[in-house]
């Protein structure tokens, strides 16, 4: 069943400055999602620099077994990582269209939000949820 666990944010410099889960997960503290955004951001920076690809930018997904891992960089280099159920459809397209329209929108507009800096913008996490709950809803993960 397709489900949207966690999304995470990460800046320029490899810094979390977003983490939200939406359905529980195993466990993790803040050391542990500090520690996640930090080693993505190592890896992906890696990737891009040893890939054979002409112009790879770095990792865009991650296949576990219990879980898939969908990054996609802005052209400032953050990082929105979403964590979902494997075989969730049109995941791409849910985090460059929705959440990023929603980070530009409530988080980059706002006049009090320092870039690079925690993201700490109510309407971004209403209006997030309320999507969220939306596709959950839809999708049979929560019950309406």
């Amino acid at each position: 069943m397709p489900a949207l666990y966690a999304l995470y944010i990460i800046n320029k410099s490899g810094g979390l400055i977003y983490n939200k889960e939406f359905l529980p997960m195993a466990g993790l503290n803040l050391n542990d999602t500090l520690r996640l955004a930090s080693i993505w951001h190592s890896l992906h920076a890696i990737s891009s620099q040893l890939s054979p690809v002409q112009g790879c930018t770095g990792i865009e997904l991650l296949i576990a077994d219990n879980f898939d891992l969908h990054c996609f960089q802005t052209l400032t280099a953050t990082k929105f990582l979403l964590v979902v159920e494997p075989g969730t459809p049109e995941v791409e397209d849910f985090l460059k269209s929705t959440i990023y329209d929603l980070y530009t929108d409530y988080v980059l507009k706002n006049p009090f939000y320092e870039v690079e800096m925690p993201v700490r913008c109510e309407l971004f996490d209403v209006n997030l949820f309320q999507i969220i709950g939306t596709i959950h809803r839809r999708w049979g993960v929560i019950q309406a």
